[in-house]
């Protein structure tokens, strides 16, 4: 079953879970799949949380000792999160020592009602990293014009930096220029510069289901060809960036005094599409030193189909351009569609936060001991 997985991370594209939740923890699944299923990394989103803390499995205990101690639901809901991702970076800590600080990571997000304010997500990211406290965590800051300045900054202070929300080439190329900002800073500082890590999630699977939607309003031969091929181009196009960036002189300075690349993280891997074949895109965005993380279906979906070629990414890089400049041509603003998607995806994950926050005040309220 695992053998698709072994190939993958044999071809250096490491993989990570994209899901957490307490029962994960306790049950030993997030074990088992460490040991089986070759998973080095956990990433979580507000989303992932909502979904977990309302089915309610193993937070009753801590909720009820949150309610004992008539704690806000902002400071419940840091408290619940920060115990998962803390107790799945220990259970990941051995990956994290066998591949020197590279992989073994947990992501956890500020919380996306900041994500257009620099400085509270400064902020936010410093305390999220402090109650953690483990050196395999990374701090979550969206890709928004408010998170660059807060990458460099955060990225600056030393603290491990998972930049999430990117949907666009442009914006990538200015998150890979936050993060070597943020390490110049750090390196001006006296930081060790072999303790910082990073890595900048590219979306896929939204780019094709918006711009899909706008071919099939299209409904021509030509349109209909160009289903299915955005996404992957727009992702190949990133990594060319990302070669680009990592092989220049900025970066051999800083590659000088023991910094690490910002590696390119494969998010929203999961198909949207039925018509797809399900593993789509894991196949195709196979490059050494990218990463690849997947909801539990897409994991189980490559271990039991997945078809990896060797690198589907380098060598692909004029026929990429030509999808994408072909799209532009029948109409569809890529420009428009990337600062859609990343507007969208803010808001979604506000939507969830919210959620959150409001399913939680319910239980806080529903197991609070009576006075006394």
């Amino acid at each position: 079953m695992t053998d698709a997985l072994k190939r993958l991370s044999d071809e250096g594209v490491a993989i990570w879970l994209d899901d957490l939740s307490r029962k994960r923890i306790t049950s030993g699944n997030l074990a088992e799949l460490i040991d089986q299923q070759h998973v080095v990394g956990v990433t979580t989103n507000p989303s992932i949380f909502q979904k977990a803390i309302s089915s309610g499995d193993g937070y009753q205990q801590q909720v009820t000792d949150l309610a004992a101690r008539k704690v806000t639901v902002d400071e419940a809901i840091r408290m619940i999160t920060t115990a998962d991702v803390r107790n799945a970076a220990d259970v990941l800590r051995p990956v994290f020592d066998a591949t020197g600080g590279q992989d073994g990571r947990v992501s956890i997000e500020v919380d996306p009602r900041l994500a257009h304010k620099t400085v509270p997500t400064i902020a936010e990211a410093k305390q999220l990293a402090w109650l953690v406290d483990r050196p395999n965590t990374l701090i979550k800051i969206p890709a928004t014009k408010a998170g660059l300045p807060a990458i460099t900054e955060v990225i600056g202070l030393g603290i491990s930096v998972n930049v999430t929300l990117i949907f666009s080439l442009e914006r990538y190329r200015e998150v890979m220029d936050a993060y070597l900002a943020g390490l110049e800073k750090a390196k001006a500082a006296g930081l060790d510069l072999s303790l910082i890590r990073s890595v900048a999630s590219f979306f896929v699977s939204r780019v094709d289901s918006e711009i899909d939607k706008r071919l099939d309003k299209l409904g021509t031969d030509e349109a209909k060809a160009l289903k299915g091929k955005a996404a992957l181009a727009n992702a190949r196009l990133a990594y060319e960036a990302y070669e680009e960036v990592f092989s220049s002189e900025r970066w051999a300075a800083l590659d000088k005094a023991g910094a690490n690349k910002q590696r390119p993280l494969w998010a929203s891997t999961g198909v949207k599409d039925p018509d797809y074949k399900d593993t789509l895109y894991v196949d195709e965005l196979v490059a050494p030193g990218t990463v690849n993380t997947m909801p539990e279906a897409t994991l189980e979906a490559t271990a039991a189909r997945g078809e990896i070629k060797g690198d589907t990414v380098r060598g692909t890089y004029p026929a990429a351009r030509a999808d994408l400049d072909a799209i532009e041509a029948l109409g569809i603003s890529y420009d428009e569609v990337v600062q859609l998607l990343e507007d969208e995806g803010v808001e979604k994950f506000e939507a969830s936060w919210n959620d959150l926050l409001k399913s939680t005040e319910a239980e806080l309220k529903r197991l609070a001991p009576s006075e006394g």
